[in-house]
Formats: structure tokens, C-alpha cells, sequence
């Protein structure tokens, strides 16, 4: 009985005992599985870390460096819109002053007729407007939004944006006038030299591209079809005002003259003298040519001492040229003819003899005779 027991039972624990540790062996070998792969999975996390970190260290010191210079860019350019303007508005102010109060410009370089003829001509005011005038307020504009541009504040109250896109339509407007103005010198005025002019032009093409420079050429490229339409509006503004008022060219069909004086010969009578302070004493105006012979035989009606009575304005005060026009004032009062009489407001055109002057102007020689007692 005994010997069947320990025969029968001692199989068991000789198969115990070879199944154990196979077991265990293959637990331990799962758990360092797993702990391997959980230390691979922390070295990727690390190492994915670092990159990103290092990729953002990249990033962050390349975005930081492009900035400065875009901003120091558009500093500088401003900075000579403003620098630019300035000295336009100094310009344009003094040729505004000289239009105004009818004073002959100082020309450092050249010809002072040569001045004269190109400030004083048709050319030299847009719808009436002085064209100094306009431009004074145009640089006035671009110096200060280069100022307020420059200091990165709000342009005039309308925004950065807005400032700068307002900054590029003046400067291109201005530009395309200048060109405007270019090709007329070269064509109407030839042999003519005007540095007020000249300076002007090349203020315009520099605020111009300084504008462009502040602004971007990615940012101009946007706004071209504007640009274009300035440009468009601005020549045919200009094609308008000069067609409508523009007179005829005496100069383009007779040979050019230089201004001369023709000497009054004839005695004036006491009818004469007195006729004429009476027409200057209500601000009759008789305009004239000095190569119209008319105008000079008007004056002989008057005679030496009457003539120098009367309020005569030359239209011509500066010779006949190729493109040279009338003054201003001539222009102003929409002339026919030479000789014009402007009477109590009445445009009277041709040469009249010295009664009809006095029956269109009111004047009465016996109350004059009287009064003189």
C-alpha cells in the first residue's frame, strides 16, 4: 500500500516541478518586454521634443529678424517723403507769393525773361487756379503724412493704412503731372530753361518712388488699376483746362519778336488828355499787343501825353514766341482782338474813335470844362 502510494504519487511533483519555472521564465520575459518598449516610447517622446523645440528656436529667431529691416525701411523712406515735401512747399510758396502780388521771379541760372515767360504763361494755372498754389497744398500733404508716417502715428486721423495708400495716389498724381509739364517744355517752350520748373519735376519723381519704397512693391502692385486711373484723370484734367482756355497762338503764325516800344508822335489835344484821366478815373482798361498796329494807332489818336494817361496792359510783355501766350490778365478777360476796350464791364473789341470813347464811357467835355472853373 505504501509502495503503491509512493510509486503512484511520486510522478506529480517530478511534473510540478518542471512546469513552475517555464512559467515563471516566461512572465519575467513579458515584463522586461514591456519595459523595454515603455523606454524606447520615453527616448522617442524625447527626442521628438528636442526637434520640435529646436524648430521653434529656428523659427522664432528668423520671424524676429525680418521686421527690423522692413521697419527701418519704411522709416527711412518716409523721412524723405517728409524731407522732400518740405522743401516743395518752400518752393511752391515763394511762386505762389510772386503770382499773387504779379512780381518777376529771381532765376539763379539762365535767362530771367526766360522765367517770366514760362511762370507767366497760360500754362502756369489750371481752371484759373495758380498751378503754384495747387502744388503747395501737394507737398504740404506728402510732408505731413512722411512726418506722422515716420513716427508711426495715425496720418491726418485716417489710419496707417489708409495714410500710405493716400500718400502713394498724391505722389503718383503729382508725378504724372510733372510729366505732363516735362513734355510741354520740351515742346512749347524750346530753348526756354525754367530751374523752378526743373526742380519741381525731379522733387515729384523722387517723393514718387520714395512713396513706393515705403509702401512695398508687392503692396503698389495691388493698387496699379488706382494708380492708372490717377494717372488717366490727372492729364486729361490738365488736356481740358489748358483746351478750354487756351487762346489762339499768335506765335505759332508769325516769326518770332522780341519786345519793343513804339514811339507816340502826335501832340495831344486838351478833348484827348481829358478823355483819357476820365477813363482811367473808372478803371477802363484798353489792352493791347506792342506789334498790333492797331493798338499803336489807337494811341496816336490819343497822342504822347494821353496815351501815357490811359491804363494799358501789354499782353505781350515779354516778346512773341513760340509757345508764349498771353498774361494772365489778358487771358482773364477772354480777348478777341487787339485793340480791347473793357468799359463799365463792357468787352468792346477793335479801335474806336475818341468820340465813341467818350459816349461809351459817359464822359461830357462841357461838365468837365465846367468843374475845371
Amino acid at each position: 500500500m505504501a509502495s503503491i502510494i509512493g510509486v503512484a504519487s511520486s510522478p506529480f511533483p517530478t511534473q510540478t516541478s518542471h512546469l513552475l519555472p517555464s512559467r515563471s521564465n516566461s512572465i519575467s520575459s513579458l515584463i522586461q518586454l514591456k519595459r523595454d518598449s515603455v523606454r524606447r516610447l520615453l527616448l522617442l517622446r524625447v527626442s521628438c521634443s528636442s526637434r520640435q523645440v529646436g524648430d521653434a528656436e529656428t523659427e522664432s529667431e528668423s520671424k524676429v529678424v525680418l521686421p527690423d529691416t522692413s521697419a527701418d525701411t519704411g522709416i527711412s523712406a518716409y523721412n524723405w517723403c517728409a524731407a522732400l515735401g518740405g522743401i516743395g512747399f518752400l518752393e511752391t510758396s515763394y511762386l505762389t507769393f510772386l503770382k499773387l502780388t504779379n512780381s518777376e521771379a529771381f532765376c539763379p541760372v539762365g535767362d530771367g525773361a526766360s522765367c517770366g515767360n514760362i511762370l507767366n504763361s497760360s500754362y502756369s494755372a489750371v481752371f484759373g487756379v495758380p498751378l503754384p498754389l495747387i502744388g503747395m497744398v501737394a507737398y504740404g500733404v506728402v510732408a505731413i503724412l512722411g512726418i506722422q508716417l515716420g513716427q508711426k502715428s495715425r496720418p491726418l486721423g485716417i489710419g496707417e493704412a489708409n495714410g500710405r495708400l493716400v500718400l502713394l495716389g498724391t505722389t503718383t498724381s503729382m508725378a504724372a503731372a510733372s510729366a505732363y509739364f516735362l513734355y510741354i517744355l520740351s515742346t512749347k517752350f524750346t530753348g526756354e530753361f525754367c530751374p523752378y520748373c526743373l526742380a519741381s519735376v525731379l522733387l515729384s519723381f523722387s517723393l514718387f518712388v520714395s512713396s513706393i519704397k515705403g509702401l512695398g512693391f508687392q503692396e503698389v502692385q495691388k493698387d496699379v488699376g488706382i494708380q492708372l486711373l490717377i494717372v488717366l484723370l490727372v492729364v486729361s484734367t490738365l488736356n481740358n483746362s489748358y483746351r478750354d482756355s487756351q487762346p489762339t497762338n499768335t506765335g505759332s503764325a508769325m516769326a518770332e519778336m522780341e519786345y519793343f516800344t513804339t514811339e507816340i508822335t502826335s501832340e495831344s489835344t486838351p478833348f484827348a488828355i481829358s478823355l483819357a484821366k476820365h477813363l482811367r478815373s473808372i478803371g477802363a482798361k484798353m489792352y493791347g499787343a506792342f506789334w498790333c498796329s492797331h493798338c499803336q494807332e489807337q494811341k496816336q489818336m490819343f497822342g504822347r501825353e494821353a496815351a501815357k494817361l490811359l491804363d494799358y496792359v501789354e499782353c505781350f510783355p515779354y516778346g512773341l514766341k513760340k509757345g508764349t501766350y498771353m498774361i494772365d490778365a489778358c487771358q482773364e478777360a477772354k480777348l478777341e482782338g487787339f485793340p480791347t476796350w473793357v468799359i463799365n464791364g463792357e468787352v468792346l473789341s477793335g479801335e474806336k474813335k475818341l468820340s465813341e470813347l467818350a459816349a461809351l464811357s459817359g464822359f461830357d467835355m462841357k461838365e468837365e470844362l465846367t468843374e475845371a472853373k
